[in-house]
């Protein structure tokens, strides 16, 4: 897996990336109440804004981490927010991305570097 400084994490499954956000965001933010995601078939380019997030303590932006397609959205967190929180490294993910060019995912963090940025 690779991170984001934006507290992003990729998760390359075969030629696209699953994206969601770290429980270290998911803690800062509380409880996620409002999720609103891009449509299937957007081309992105990266730091585009392509999801909102709400919670009782913040909205937010989230941008797209990678040049490509989203090709699938998590309709479980649009209907269940919350699952942002319970488990966002897992159930909680946001989109799938086909990326144009998966060598971007190169200049992300690994999970020491995270740690460290976070620490």
């Amino acid at each position: 897996m690779k991170y984001t400084e934006e507290h992003e994490w990729l998760r390359p499954e075969g030629d696209l990336v699953v994206v969601g956000i770290t429980s270290h965001a998911s803690t800062q933010l509380g409880d996620v109440v409002y999720v609103e995601l891009p449509e299937v078939g957007t081309v992105v380019t990266q730091g585009d804004e392509i999801v909102v997030i709400e919670s009782v303590k913040a909205a937010s932006d989230i941008t797209a981490p990678l040049d490509g397609e989203i090709v699938e959205i998590n309709e479980a967190i649009a209907d269940e927010p919350g699952k942002v929180n319970e488990d966002p490294t897992g159930d909680g993910w946001f989109f799938k991305i086909r990326p144009t060019d998966m060598s971007q995912l190169d200049a992300f963090m690994d999970e020491d570097a995270y740690e460290a940025m976070t620490g």
